[in-house]
């Protein structure tokens, strides 16, 4: 970033206001915002954060800066009637960090800055307390020893605790004056042994390097760290806020303290917070001494405390929001350090939003963005008790939140046959495949020590609602003998009991209790707002919803294969379905099935296996599209490949070679592994499937069409209207489209000539290739809709093998800086989402009326969902139990855009 020779590097506190959080950071901000109002905030000034990025940029502060700093030091002392570090009555200030966002503890702060060998006994003189400024000093060397000259903080606590050891106390307050200076001279000679200086007297040379050290906290590791979990942009800068320092230590009439205008947990009104008589802000938080309740405060300072519950209740109408304050009392007087808008939990999001409407200090439009879909996702999800005593013995990857708790297995089988039994279960696999489907159904949870959050088991876990955690490599999961060990050796056999926590990945021995969701219950039709505290906020999740739901122009549909997921689909506000994937209805008994379509030596045998398979299919559509009828149900043709619906090769080898041994009969294991090898292919994933399979076995695609128009007509007899949606999965080319068209169109013809019963069945296709989003235009001529499959075209975008990377380097790239997220998780807007926007107006262009959607991962993700309402999808479609997050989200795209708009 180049310097301006006209730009403004530092603003007054009187100067600024909260609008001005890009260029003064959200403390400085709201310090100057808090001067205005004329709160009574300690003087001081803020440097911009863009004198931050010019100094990360060219390695040295603007030009101007330092004249810029001086000005305002020389007007700040004025104010005071004292200079920064004078010897007889010495101006303090602390020099602290100031982000746009929130980063707590991330970045540095250095407070009593100003004070050396001589205004240490100015400072005394005018505190009339001799101990506070030595101890003033004494935290002065530490912090600058520490974060300014980069010496090593324990050096400095052990020193304090030797001093403390020879005195015989436990406690810093229990040292006097003599034993500070103690602390000070020995502070002093580890900062000359670890930096080759004495500790600079000069008090402009203190504040300058500590300006200094504070851009460069910018830029930390646990800084970086910090910005990649909370997706905080890396090129933001901190501003730097100097202010004058205020004393909370100089005896019982003063003190400091943090204050809440409304609970942070609960959302409730009431008076929250802690307060410490004689301390400083640091002591609060290092937890020196216990505090007392700011209700306190009105018994200890009733001045002041009247003062502050004035002062909060003018911060919470000004901003209209829950506030967070900082404090201190000097001897009396009352100061305020900071403000901010509090963080919260996500139910006093929800209650704290409706309350605000009530008491008219914002509408419904702002409430609904003053909450998100993630917390509405915690709200939704059970959890265990957080007061329970529980064993960890692993942790992997919050793949899908819950919390569960069952016996442990490690098949499908036992898990059905358990389950059946009566027994809650957590199927335990190294990863799972199609075949594991019955068995995760079955299973409360499931954990696995391989793949990642788009792995098989990640995904559909999160389409069924079932708590999942995947990638707990620690974790030595051993099928074969049934069992799993830790990695301190600890062994958990098939049986013991377990619980998986799916919000934080975490893996405990033995039963942790569960509390229920009444979110979930609500939504599910069993719990109705009432007086209780879960009632209420049940009532509050309803209201912002029902005002998301009015105002969203994005239809939500979800994933959904069956008729039980369908229907629970509806009652969590499903306006129809996005994708049903037809292979699940290839698993279980009827893979005999597929087995004799794969092993047919002539077209009669295939004939025979595919007419199987047909009014099975069909008895599955009919309910489907019963449960549904009324709103649209896409189905997709069989996408996945042939082979993942045959035995494992290696099972199979073994089965094969044991019959031999033994002279048994084995001709269907022999033809069965012959199959498997020739349909083995180096990558499935990019190999014969999807439409290539309609193409290249004939007669598997117009089953599947047949089953579909003959379940429609089915319904239109009995009087249902079914809104039927046919989609062929993974097109290249409009070609490929074309032909299976033409085909299904001919079968759709002679169902309807057969039954007498008129059909309107769209056909459309799944846009998941680079060569699809690219040949939009073509393609949109033979297609009545997209769905984009963002899935796998995140996959082939990146050349990424989902269910490999995220284990094996995605942990790298996250911690690199390269994603921010994992492109599975939050669309990457500039790759997969160009593709996406530009297929969308190619498809519009050839096709005006074309219907578009998506169906993979991303139709549930808050942030994804915001740019599928940007580039004007029509629908996204999720996991049924993602559908409320994904109609709140869609309502909030649509109020943010419009007030972009009005804007």
């Amino acid at each position: 970033m180049s310097e301006n020779n006209d730009q403004k590097f530092v603003y007054d506190f009187t100067e600024g206001n909260r609008d001005l959080k890009d260029l003064l950071g959200g403390k400085g901000a709201n310090l100057a915002e808090m001067t205005n109002l004329g709160l009574p905030v300690p003087p001081g000034f803020t440097i911009t954060t863009e004198a931050c990025k010019v100094y990360l940029e060219s390695g040295s502060e603007p030009v101007a800066l330092r004249d810029e700093v001086s000005a305002h030091l020389d007007a700040l002392e004025k104010k005071m009637g004292k200079k920064l570090g004078q010897a007889d009555d010495p101006l303090l200030v602390s020099v602290r960090s100031g982000a746009k966002f929130s980063m707590p503890g991330m970045m540095d702060t250095v407070l009593n800055i100003g004070l050396s060998d001589e205004s240490v006994a100015g400072l005394a003189r005018q505190a009339d307390n001799e101990r506070f400024a030595w101890d003033s000093y004494r935290r002065l060397i530490q912090m600058f020893g520490k974060t300014v000259l980069g010496v090593d903080g324990e050096l400095f606590e052990d020193a304090l605790d030797e001093v403390k050891v020879a005195k015989k106390v436990a406690s810093d307050t229990d040292l006097d004056a003599a034993d500070l200076k103690k602390v000070v001279k020995q502070f002093k000679k580890i900062v000359k042994a670890e930096t080759g200086r004495d500790f600079p007297q000069d008090p402009r040379e203190q504040m300058d390097l500590a300006i200094e050290a504070v851009f460069n906290s910018w830029n930390t590791d646990r800084a970086k760290l910090y910005r990649r979990q909370e997706r905080i942009p890396g090129d933001l800068g901190t501003a730097v806020n100097v202010c004058s320092m205020v004393f909370g230590n100089l005896g019982p009439d003063s003190g400091t303290g943090v204050a809440f205008t409304r609970d942070p947990a609960s959302g409730h009104q009431g008076v929250y917070g802690d307060y410490l008589q004689n301390a400083q802000g640091e002591d609060v938080v290092a937890g020196i001494r216990n505090t007392v309740p700011l209700a306190d405060l009105e018994s200890i300072d009733k001045t002041s405390y009247d003062q502050l519950m004035h002062i909060m209740e003018t911060l919470e109408t000004h901003y209209k929001d829950l506030c967070d304050i900082e404090f201190t009392i000097e001897r009396g007087q009352l100061w305020m350090l900071q403000t901010r808008v509090g963080k919260r939990t996500a139910g006093a999001a929800f209650r704290i939003a409706t309350q605000l409407v009530d008491q008219g200090l914002i509408d419904e439009a702002e409430a609904l963005q003053r909450v998100n879909g993630a917390q509405l996702a915690q709200l939704m999800f059970p959890k265990f008790d957080e007061d329970a005593k529980a064993e960890q013995i692993g942790r992997g990857i919050a793949a899908s939140p819950g919390a569960a708790v069952g016996k442990a297995v490690f098949d499908s089988y036992t898990a059905v046959k358990w389950s059946r039994s009566g027994e809650k279960v957590i199927l335990i696999r190294r990863e799972t495949n199609p075949d594991d489907l019955d068995g995760m159904i079955a299973a409360e949870g499931i954990l696995t020590s391989r793949g990642g959050k788009t792995s098989h088991a990640a995904v559909v876990a999160r389409g069924m609602g079932k708590t999942c955690v995947c990638g707990a490599e620690e974790l030595e999961v051993d099928t074969k003998r049934r069992r799993m060990t830790t990695a301190d050796g600890q062994v958990v056999e098939e049986g013991d009991v377990v619980s998986v926590d799916g919000s934080t990945g975490k893996v405990y021995l033995g039963e942790v209790p569960v509390v229920p969701s009444p979110v979930v219950e609500y939504f599910e039709g069993r719990m109705h707002a009432g007086a209780d505290d879960a009632d209420e906020l049940v009532a509050a999740v309803h209201r912002i919803m029902a005002y998301a739901d009015r105002v969203r122009r994005l239809r939500v549909r979800a994933n959904a294969d069956n008729a039980e997921d369908a229907n629970r689909a509806r009652r969590f506000g499903a306006q129809g379905i996005g994708l049903c994937r037809t292979e699940h209805m290839f698993l279980g008994e009827r893979r005999q099935y597929v087995e004799r379509l794969i092993l047919a030596d002539t077209d009669a045998e295939r004939d025979q296996a595919l007419e199987a398979l047909l009014p099975l299919q069909q008895t599955d559509f009919v309910e489907l599209f019963e449960a549904m009828d009324g709103l649209p149900v896409t189905v997709r043709l069989l996408d996945p490949p042939l082979h993942e619906f045959l035995p494992d090769i290696t099972e199979l080898s073994v089965r094969v070679a044991l019959a031999e041994s033994r002279k048994e009969p084995h001709e269907n294991d022999l033809r069965l592994l012959q199959a498997v090898h020739r349909l083995h292919e180096q990558n499935p994933m990019l190999g014969l499937r999807g439409v290539r399979l309609g193409l290249v076995i004939p007669g598997l695609f117009t089953m599947q069409v047949r089953a579909i128009a003959e379940a429609a007509a089915q319904r239109i007899d009995a009087k249902g209207d079914p809104r039927v949606e046919i989609m062929i999965p993974l097109v290249g080319t409009v070609q490929e489209l074309e032909i299976v068209r033409e085909e299904a169109e001919t079968v759709i013809a002679e169902v309807q000539a057969r039954t007498g019963v008129e059909l309107k069945l769209a056909l459309g296709t799944m846009i998941e290739l680079p060569r699809a989003a690219v040949t939009a235009g073509q393609i949109a001529e033979a297609a009545e809709f997209f769905s984009f499959g963002t899935n796998d075209l995140t996959q082939t975008v990146w050349g990424f093998s989902r269910d490999d990377v995220e284990a094996s380097f995605f942990t790298a790239y996250l911690e690199k800086g390269i994603f921010g997220v994992s492109p599975f998780e939050t669309i990457d807007k500039d790759g997969v989402g160009a593709l996406v926007r530009s297929a969308v107006q190619a498809g519009r262009a050839t096709r005006p009326d074309i219907k578009l959607g998506v169906c993979g991962e991303h139709g549930g993700d808050p942030e994804s969902v915001h740019f599928f309402h940007e580039v004007g999808l029509d629908y996204v479609s999720c996991s049924p139990f993602r559908i409320p997050v994904a109609r709140l989200e869609a309502g909030r795209a649509a109020a943010e855009s419009k007030g972009s708009d009005s804007r």
